[in-house]
């Protein structure tokens, strides 16, 4: 079987395996960004109730394996009678684990904006929240969309794991046309070339578009 009557015969299939790495990965990455969020301001806090379990949670799924993880809420939290899909678990996993990483990213990004921008807000007597809203956040973006960008690139190569649990994603299709043709370079290649299609010509183009945006916003494009 020549390669072009490997791609008439397989590409559909593996196409629809991308579109369910695509739908992962875009479910993974809006948790992710949530708790990245959320836990990096509470990692800011000077109070113990929300400083200490975010730093617990963080040091937890940063220090954990993700494929541990993946595994762990895919066949051990029905044996406490939480059953979850393949995609939804590969989903929370790859959510809390890479969160975990954002987390930090975000409090980083925070306290990288320069200390006279705090004395200014607080010299307009604006509230917390509005310093944080109005002043530090937007500030905040070009700082932290460089490294949330590679975060995201390797969250789409680290969906493949969900294959793992069967979810019937790229990887997953790929491996069934291998078992069953044996043409593992046609295959796995075709599979590769999906990966780097799906994020050097769209996901990463669209990463730095937002960080040009981003940065305009702040004057610093």
């Amino acid at each position: 079987m020549s390669y072009w009557e490997f791609l008439a015969e397989y590409l559909p299939k593996l196409a629809s395996g991308a579109l369910m790495t695509i739908g992962v990965m875009i479910c993974a990455t809006l948790l992710a960004a949530a708790i990245s969020i959320l836990f990096g301001l509470m990692r800011l806090s000077r109070n113990w109730a929300f400083q200490g379990p975010a730093t617990v949670y963080i040091e937890f799924f940063r220090g954990t394996s993700l494929l541990v993880q993946l595994y762990w809420i895919y066949y051990v939290l029905p044996l406490m009678g939480l059953t979850l899909t393949p995609f939804v678990s590969g989903v929370l996993a790859l959510g809390l684990n890479f969160g975990a990483y954002g987390a930090e990213i975000v409090r980083g990004g925070i306290q990288s904006v320069p200390r006279g921008q705090w004395e200014a807000a607080r010299a307009l007597n604006l509230s917390v929240s509005q310093q944080m809203r109005s002043i530090i956040i937007p500030q905040t973006f070009p700082i932290v969309l460089p490294p949330v960008a590679n975060l995201t690139v390797e969250l789409l190569k680290a969906t493949a794991l969900v294959a793992l649990i069967s979810a019937v994603d790229l990887m997953f299709v790929a491996k069934q046309i291998n078992a069953t043709t044996w043409l593992s370079a046609q295959t796995f290649g075709t599979a590769l070339l999906i990966y780097y299609v799906m994020a050097r010509i769209a996901l990463i183009p669209f990463l730095r578009w937002l960080e040009v945006l981003a940065a305009r916003k702040v004057g610093k494009a």
